[in-house]
C-alpha cells in the first residue's frame, strides 16, 4: 500500500483536477490510501464529499503533497515548492517552457518529476498530452473565432459557411493532436483551412481524417511566409518532445498578417512557436502586437475543466496504477513508461530538457540513477 495525494491547482483560473472519484475509487479498492486536498475537485464539478463516499480522507495541502505518489494537472507554483522532497509528482510540467526556478527546486529537492507530456506507450505516441491537446485543439478555434469579431477590435470576420460560400482563412501550423482537431472544427465550420506539416508524405492521410477541402503545405518559412497575408486566425500547434518550440513566425509574418487577424499559440507551453507570442493567463488571455491579438494562455483546456479532468483521467488512471502498485520499480523495467521522468535524485533525466535550459551539466540517465 502506498499513499497518494490529489493536491487543488492553485494556477491562475485552473479548475481541474488530476483524478476523478471513479479514479480515487479504483486506487483505494486496490488497498492504496489517498488524501484529496479540500476542494480540489469542485472547480471540475466533484465536490469533497464525492471523494470521501469512495474513501478517500480529505485533507489539508501540506498531507496531500506529503504522499509517496503526488498527482497535479498543472506545474508546481513557487509557493507549492516548499512541498516539494524525494516523492513522485506526476503532472505538466513542460520544463523547456517556463522558468527554470521550477527545474532548480526540483533538483534541490531530490524530486521524481513524471511528466504527462512526455511519457510514451510502446507506439512511441504521447498517450497523456493527447487528451489535453485534443481539447487545445477544439478550443483553439472557438477562441479564435470570438476574438475575430468586431466588437474585440478584431477584423470581423466570421469563421463560418453563408448560403453555402465559406468565409474566413484559418492556418494551423503542425500536424500533431492539436493541429489536427482545430483543423477539423474549423473546417466544419465551414473557413478555409490550410494546415502546414513537415511531412509532404502525409496530405492523404490528413485530407482523409479532416476534409478533402483541407489544404495541405510544406512547413517552410517561405510558404508560411507567402500564406500569412490572407490569414485571419493562426493556430500554433508546433510540438518537440520535453524541447523548446522553434519559432517558425517572425515578427514581420505576423505584421503581414493585418490588424485586427488573431494567432492562438497553443505551444506556448514550451515556448510558443511563434516570435510575439509570450504566456498569459485565463483573467487577461490577450495582448495585440503589430495590430495581431495574441491569445497564449498556457492552461487552455482549465477553461473546460469538466471534460479535461474526465479526458485526463481516463488516459491516467492506467499509469497511476501501476505507479501506486509498483512504485520506481515499474518505471525500471518500462522504458516507454520511463519517458515521462524528467529529473530524480538532483538530475535532469530528459536530455532535450537539459539542452533547453542550458543545464546539460545537471543531465544524467534515468536508469543510471
Amino acid at each position: 500500500m502506498i499513499k497518494v495525494g490529489v493536491v487543488k491547482e492553485i494556477k491562475n483560473n485552473e479548475n481541474r483536477v488530476a483524478l476523478t472519484p471513479f479514479g480515487a475509487k479504483a486506487l483505494v479498492q486496490s488497498g492504496h490510501r489517498v488524501a484529496v486536498e479540500y476542494g480540489a475537485g469542485e472547480g471540475s464539478g466533484f465536490p469533497d464529499l464525492s471523494y470521501g463516499d469512495v474513501g478517500c480522507d480529505i485533507v489539508r495541502a501540506e498531507t496531500a503533497w506529503n504522499t509517496d505518489l503526488v498527482l497535479k494537472v498543472k506545474e508546481p507554483q513557487a509557493s507549492e515548492y516548499h512541498f516539494l522532497k524525494q516523492q513522485i509528482v506526476f503532472t505538466y510540467f513542460h520544463l523547456a517552457g517556463v522558468a527554470p526556478d521550477l527545474t532548480h527546486a526540483l533538483l534541490d529537492a531530490g524530486t521524481t518529476a513524471l511528466a504527462y507530456e512526455t511519457l510514451k506507450d510502446n507506439q512511441g505516441r504521447l498517450p497523456l498530452l493527447a487528451p489535453m491537446s485534443a481539447v487545445a485543439g477544439n478550443m483553439a478555434v472557438i477562441i479564435g473565432s470570438y476574438y475575430l469579431a468586431r466588437f474585440n477590435h478584431g477584423k470581423g470576420v466570421q469563421l463560418g459557411c453563408v448560403l453555402d460560400e465559406r468565409y474566413g482563412n484559418v492556418a494551423v501550423l503542425g500536424d500533431g493532436v492539436v493541429g489536427r482537431h482545430a483543423a477539423r472544427v474549423a473546417d466544419s465550420m465551414g473557413s478555409n483551412v490550410v494546415m502546414f506539416t513537415r511531412h509532404a508524405d502525409r496530405e492523404v492521410e490528413l485530407k482523409g481524417q479532416i476534409s478533402d477541402r483541407l489544404r495541405v503545405a510544406l512547413s517552410t518559412p517561405e510558404i508560411i511566409a507567402e500564406t500569412l497575408p490572407d490569414t485571419d486566425l493562426l493556430v500554433g500547434a508546433v510540438l518537440h518532445r520535453g524541447a523548446r518550440t522553434p519559432h517558425l513566425v517572425t515578427e514581420e509574418m505576423v505584421a503581414s498578417m493585418g490588424s485586427g487577424s488573431v494567432i492562438v499559440d497553443v505551444s506556448i507551453d514550451q515556448g510558443g512557436c511563434i516570435e510575439t507570442s509570450r504566456p498569459t493567463t485565463h483573467r487577461e488571455p490577450i495582448y495585440v502586437t503589430r495590430g495581431v491579438t495574441h491569445y497564449c494562455v498556457t492552461n487552455m483546456p482549465g477553461a473546460y475543466p469538466r471534460t479535461s479532468t474526465i479526458a485526463l483521467t481516463n488516459a491516467t488512471l492506467a499509469y497511476v496504477l501501476r505507479l501506486a502498485e509498483g512504485g520506481i520499480e515499474v518505471l525500471l523495467h518500462d522504458r516507454a513508461f520511463a519517458e515521462g521522468v524528467n529529473t530524480h535524485r538532483g538530475y535532469i533525466t530528459y536530455r532535450s530538457a537539459a539542452e533547453s535550459l542550458g543545464l546539460l551539466a545537471k543531465y544524467k540517465a534515468f536508469e543510471t540513477l
